[in-house]
This record gives C-alpha cells, sequence and structure tokens, in this order.
C-alpha cells in the first residue's frame, strides 16, 4: 500500500514519486511536463488509458523528445519486474507500448527486435 511519502501532490492531483523517477530517469522530480503527467497518470491506473486518449493524441513530438525514452524505461522497467506482479507490469507495459505506438506509429522494444549494426551478416 503507498503511503503519503510515496505519492505526490502536483495540480491537484496525486502521483506515484517512484514512477515520476522511472519516467523522468532520474530522482529529481522537478521540471516534470504535462505530458509526463498523463503518462504517469496512465502508468498509475492503466484502466485510465482509454479516459487519456484524447489529451495523449494531441502530444507534440519533437526534436528533443523526453517521452519515448520514458516509455521504453516503463516497459524495460515492466519486463524486468514481470515476476514480481505479473497482471500489474503485463498491464503496465500495455499501457506503455500503447503511447508508443499512437504517439510514433512503431514499438522501438518489441519481439523480433534488430538492433542496427547487429544483423547477422549472409554466410556466417
Amino acid at each position: 500500500m503507498k503511503t503519503d511519502s510515496d505519492l505526490v501532490d502536483i495540480k491537484g492531483k496525486k502521483y506515484s514519486r517512484k514512477n515520476l523517477q522511472l519516467l523522468l530517469g532520474r530522482t529529481d522530480i522537478d521540471g516534470v511536463t504535462d505530458e509526463l503527467l498523463v503518462i504517469a497518470e496512465a502508468v498509475d491506473d492503466p484502466y485510465r488509458l482509454p479516459f487519456l486518449l484524447d489529451r495523449i493524441l494531441t502530444f507534440e513530438v519533437t526534436g528533443e523528445d523526453t517521452l519515448r525514452p520514458a516509455l521504453l524505461r516503463v516497459q524495460i522497467d515492466a519486463m524486468l519486474r514481470m515476476n514480481d506482479d505479473l497482471e500489474k507490469f503485463q498491464r503496465r507495459r500495455y499501457v506503455a507500448q500503447v503511447m508508443e505506438k499512437l504517439l510514433y506509429g512503431d514499438l522501438l522494444l518489441g519481439i523480433g527486435v534488430t538492433v542496427v549494426g547487429m544483423e547477422e551478416e549472409e554466410g556466417m
């Protein structure tokens, strides 16, 4: 169960401190953007995703993109913690993947991912 020290009040809503740290990729949660707060809301409660879609679809992806790395961190964290609580982390991963697909049209992490420069050469 989350205690008050685990939750942070931002703009009248409570967010998980750990989830904000994960999304930002650092322990300091200052400077969290409105877009990351929406992502945090969906990660905190995956059942909210259908109600957040309209807001997510208005996100503008820019050259200095912080959204995709945040979504990737959620997916990696979910895979690493899958044995802790299978259903919870499957839902978190699904939410992050849906948002990444909506915003970018594809997934960087997925089944059968090939890393550029790591493809097998013919004849080896």
